[in-house]
């Protein structure tokens, strides 16, 4: 009940967050090393496992590849992986860099180049957050129990 000329244009508004159980989130801290890629590849796939997500165990596998392989190559220690099993699956790859990745098109004879490519195809969505230590990279997949 506005009276017929406010002296002010507030606004209120109001969020409701929802707060998941830490049994939904697994974190984990990566060496700085090309050989951790393998490790956190089969990390994802376990707990995928215990989560009941074996169908979306693959494109997960591709994504953290090429999302932890990104950190160690282009971004600075500590690098770490978290997943977050909520209405979607999220993946999230952390590291000390605050340069902003870039999409790039690869030619037909380039070794490298393709990764982000890659991520954006696989994902229903990505994006960096920027942190006051570096950044996170974050993709989101649909799950089976999202789909239904």
């Amino acid at each position: 009940m506005l009276p017929a000329q406010p002296s002010d244009d507030v606004a209120l508004l109001l969020a409701r967050t929802r707060s998941l159980d830490s049994s939904q989130v697994a974190t984990w801290d990566l060496p700085s090393d090309p050989a951790a890629v393998a490790g956190a590849r089969s990390e994802v796939a376990q707990r995928l496992s215990d989560w009941g997500l074996d169908e979306v165990t693959f494109t997960a596998e591709l994504i953290v590849s090429e999302l932890v392989t990104n950190a160690i190559r282009y971004g600075g220690p500590p690098v770490q992986l978290r997943l977050i099993r909520g209405a979607a699956l999220i993946c999230e790859v952390s590291d000390s860099s605050s340069t902003a990745p870039h999409m790039r098109r690869a030619r037909m004879f380039d070794e490298g180049g393709r990764g982000l490519m890659m991520v954006a195809q696989l994902a229903e969505r990505w994006g960096t957050r920027h942190l006051p230590g570096g950044k996170t990279i974050w993709a989101e997949m649909s799950t089976p129990n999202e789909q239904a």
